[in-house]
């Protein structure tokens, strides 16, 4: 008797946390299940908008280098179906007060370019009305500007095409990298990895202020109408930055969704296309160098010298290399 009551007793005092317990593991499993899908509706909304940049390109031309150089993006074209992407997903296609309330949740839209960047972020305006609004708007584009210690400017790209403003009699040089170094006489220029650091540092070191500075800027909107999450921009690795200035394309962040007594916080990367011209590697074979862009030209000899060109390669003293008959 004392056994049965001593397991009553022992039962009544775990029941509720059983009960607890499956609770917390169903709301868990629901938290999982309605993070999935807002995973799903923010990258396929993503990757639409980042397809939609070149809307206006011309097919027949995309191949060529020189067009992706001077690629007109649409970036109207991108927000509005990235929008329009996460309208469907949630619902609210025809829905216009739900769709505000989607549009909330989107601090900053980010459409990376070749030779700068645009930031598309909640404004605060007033309408016909005389009322206050928060409204996206465009910010002016953005150019990738680096300054050196000794005052020489940067223009820099999202591969090695540059244009410099050289400090000491103000003069404009423009091209690629290992095309211009030698007239330049600017230090930057002449180390291929350096300058590659450098540029990186740059476009990466200006996008995340700038998105800091509007995510706090919206904060400040955003308190004044009740809003009570607080917008930050999220910890993102140094891998996806190098992806992010890789290609032109979009960075979209979505914050703030009440998942119960959590708020969904992601951020998404679209990719259009690839901008970066083909690589080719100098090589020295019985005393003489060589140069090829082949990825299927393999060679046992190390590669000393990487280019852009093929002119930058000849004018180191590199001829081609015919991979289909080798070295002799």
């Amino acid at each position: 008797m004392r056994i049965t009551k001593f397991v009553i007793i022992f039962t009544l005092i775990l029941l509720p946390f059983f009960i607890i317990n499956n609770i917390n593991i169903s709301h868990n499993r629901k938290h999982q299940i309605l993070e999935t899908r807002y995973n799903h509706a923010m990258d396929t909304a993503t990757q639409d908008a980042a397809k939609a940049l070149i809307t206006n390109a011309s097919q027949s031309a995309e191949a060529q280098y020189e067009f992706q150089k001077r690629l007109r993006i649409n970036k109207e074209e991108a927000a509005q179906t990235f929008f329009n992407s996460l309208y469907l997903n949630f619902n609210v296609f025809n829905d216009p007060i739900g769709q505000g309330v989607i549009q909330n949740y989107v601090p900053v839209l980010l459409v990376v370019g070749y030779d700068g960047y645009y930031v598309y972020y909640m404004d605060e305006y007033t309408n016909a009305a005389g009322q206050k609004e928060l409204k996206h708007v465009w910010s002016p584009k953005k150019p990738y500007a680096h300054a050196d210690q000794k005052g020489n400017t940067f223009a820099f790209t999202l591969d090695d095409y540059v244009t410099v403003n050289r400090n000491s009699d103000q003069k404009w040089f423009e091209g690629f990298r290992g095309e211009i170094s030698s007239d330049t006489g600017i230090s930057l220029l002449s180390d291929s990895q350096v300058f590659d650091q450098v540029r990186r540092s740059s476009i990466v070191n200006s996008i995340q202020r700038d998105l800091e500075y509007y995510i706090n800027q919206y904060n400040n909107y955003a308190k004044r109408i009740g809003v009570a999450y607080t917008f930050t921009l999220p910890l993102i690795s140094q891998e996806q930055w190098n992806n992010t200035i890789n290609d032109v394309g979009v960075l979209s962040f979505v914050q703030g969704i009440p998942m119960g007594e959590k708020y969904y916080n992601n951020y998404a990367l679209g990719g259009s296309r690839i901008v970066k011209k083909p690589v080719y590697n100098g090589i020295i074979a019985n005393g003489r160098k060589y140069y090829y862009s082949k990825k299927s030209c393999i060679s046992e000899f190390t590669t000393v010298e990487v280019f852009t060109s093929e002119k930058e390669a000849a004018a180191n003293g590199y001829i081609p290399l015919e991979c289909t008959i080798g070295i002799r």
